[in-house]
C-alpha cells in the first residue's frame, strides 16, 4: 500500500483521466472510493492527519464525504474530522494514532 500525500484532491479530473466517460453519480462515487483508499492508507501508514479537497459546486460531495467521515468516527478508525480554517473547501481528518 502506498503512502498517500498529505493533500488529496476529491476532483475526479484530478485522478482519473478518462473523467469525461463517467455520469455524475459515477463521479461521485469514484470520488468517494478515491477518497477511502487515500484514507484507509493514511490509517495503515499510522498519518497524524489527512486532508480531502472536495471543493465547492453543489455540495454533494461534500455530503458524501462528511458522512463517510461519520461511519469512520463511528467505527473508531479516526479521532475526528473538520472544516479547515483557511479553506472551507478541505475538509482535515485526524487519526489520532
Amino acid at each position: 500500500m502506498r503512502k498517500p500525500p498529505a493533500i488529496v484532491d476529491l476532483h475526479t479530473d484530478a485522478f482519473l483521466e478518462d473523467w469525461e466517460n463517467y455520469s455524475p453519480e459515477e463521479l461521485l462515487q469514484e470520488s468517494i472510493d478515491y477518497m477511502r483508499s487515500n484514507l484507509d492508507a493514511a490509517i495503515y501508514w499510522e498519518m497524524n492527519e489527512i486532508k480531502f479537497i472536495h471543493g465547492k459546486g453543489k455540495g454533494m460531495l461534500k455530503k458524501m464525504v462528511l458522512e463517510e467521515l461519520q461511519e469512520y468516527k463511528a467505527d473508531g478508525s479516526i479521532e475526528r474530522y473538520y472544516t479547515s480554517y483557511q479553506n472551507e473547501d478541505i475538509i482535515v481528518v485526524v487519526i489520532g494514532i
